[in-house]
């Protein structure tokens, strides 16, 4: 079942997602080489306490961290860990939050240091994959129409495997609620939006093929041929004319430039 949500419950996400977007901007003030994906899951969490969240991913499903943090080859759900971060490494960072009862879940990729020009293409072209599908998450369209954008521009114009087995989805009460949102379709296919529907729509592009496989751990996931992956997310509101987006790359932009330890390429 899809829910629509009122005006003022919009609101309420909205703060959920610049949360996730304030955390997110904190972490990429600390990213460094030679910092450890725990102690950056550790600061995370507290970030969220501190703030009169919970962090939504804790105990989803069984799933034992704060966050997922996803390293080179990993698409998603990365399990943080004691390994340090090193130059070159492109490293997603995917919170999710519970404030006043709503959830907030997005991502960003960083690169630490340089990581070559066809890592930060790669970066790049997702990251605009992402707003080129915000631009059809408008009222009257479908589902389809924002993952065919999507695909469209990565894997036929750019030759990028978009990952088939991970989708976006609804976001509200609950951190996933249908409908489903593939990074790859037909345009006019699946349900139509309304107004007041949010979504979590999060290309997940492949340097490579877009085949992956999951660790024994059960979560993480990583591309079959070993080469690096890129994961961007927002949390977006369905409206008439311009989708409304809820959380906020530029203040994450924003840190990253400030860090001397992060590469964005220009």
């Amino acid at each position: 079942m899809i829910y629509y949500k009122t005006a003022a419950e919009i609101e309420l996400m909205r703060q959920s997602a610049l949360l996730v977007s304030k955390t997110l901007t904190t972490i990429a003030a600390e990213l460094k080489p030679g910092i450890s994906t725990l102690s950056l899951d550790k600061t995370i969490g507290e970030f969220i306490r501190d703030h009169g969240a919970i962090a939504s991913f804790l105990n989803y499903n069984g799933y034992p961290f704060n966050s997922c943090i996803s390293v080179n080859d990993v698409v998603v759900h990365g399990f943080p860990n004691k390994a340090e971060l090193k130059e070159g490494d492109i490293c997603s960072i995917d919170i999710g939050v519970i404030l006043n009862g709503w959830h907030g879940d997005h991502a960003y990729t960083f690169a630490i240091g340089d990581p070559g020009p066809e890592a930060i293409k790669l970066i790049n072209i997702t990251k605009e994959s992402l707003y080129k599908g915000i631009e059809n998450a408008i009222a009257g369209n479908r589902i389809g129409d924002i993952s065919f954008a999507i695909q469209d521009f990565c894997e036929k114009k750019n030759g990028y495997g978009v990952v088939r087995e991970l989708v976006g989805h609804g976001l509200g009460r609950s951190l996933h609620e249908d409908p489903q949102v593939p990074n790859y379709g037909k345009r006019g296919s699946g349900p139509m939006m309304k107004e007041g529907l949010v979504l979590a729509i999060e290309p997940m592009i492949n340097m490579g093929k877009k085949d992956v496989f999951t660790d024994r751990d059960g979560w993480t996931v990583r591309t079959k041929d070993g080469k690096p992956s890129v994961h961007f997310e927002h949390d977006v509101c369905v409206k008439k004319g311009k989708a409304d987006i809820l959380s906020d790359y530029s203040i994450i932009e924003a840190a990253e430039k400030a860090n001397p330890n992060l590469f964005t390429g220009a």
